[in-house]
Formats: C-alpha cells, structure tokens, sequence
C-alpha cells in the first residue's frame, strides 16, 4: 500500500482540527509543526486501519449492489422463459 498522502487544503483542515481538539479538549496549546507531525504520524502509524476498514465497507456496499443486480437480472431472465410442455 503506498503513503497515506493529503493534498495541501486538506492537510491544513486536518491541521487545523488537531490544533483545536488539543485547545478545546486538553487546555493545551499546539503549533502548526507539532500538528503536522502528529498528522503525519497517525497517517503513517494508524491511517491504515482508517483505509482499511473504508475498503471493507465498499466491499460490502458493492458486494450487496452486485447481489441485488444478480437478483434483478435473474428475475428479468425467468420472466422471458417459454413455457414449455
């Protein structure tokens, strides 16, 4: 799997939002390279259990889509058959 990487707007929201969970949750104060240390860490450390279970649930999502179209498409064939004797 390549490098969990964020264009430079959403770094700076991500940056921004660690910025402030550490104000509002922990009364601490955080700079913008402390912050983007952190967001790489966690992207390198545990983004991929993040990006993991976002494929699961496509998988899911496509899988059940999939199952309903087979269901459609089976419908749709028996309904065409020729009645035979």
């Amino acid at each position: 799997m390549s490098e969990i990487q964020f264009n430079q707007q959403e770094k700076e929201q991500l940056v921004l939002k660690i910025q402030n969970y550490f104000n509002d949750e922990l009364a601490q104060d955080i700079g913008q390279f402390d912050a983007e240390f952190l967001l790489d860490f966690f992207a390198k450390e545990v983004g991929g259990y993040f990006y993991n279970r976002g494929v699961f649930d496509a998988q899911a999502i496509v899988s059940d889509k999939l199952e309903n179209v087979a269901e459609v498409i089976n419908e749709a064939l028996f309904e065409i058959e020729k009645p035979v004797k």
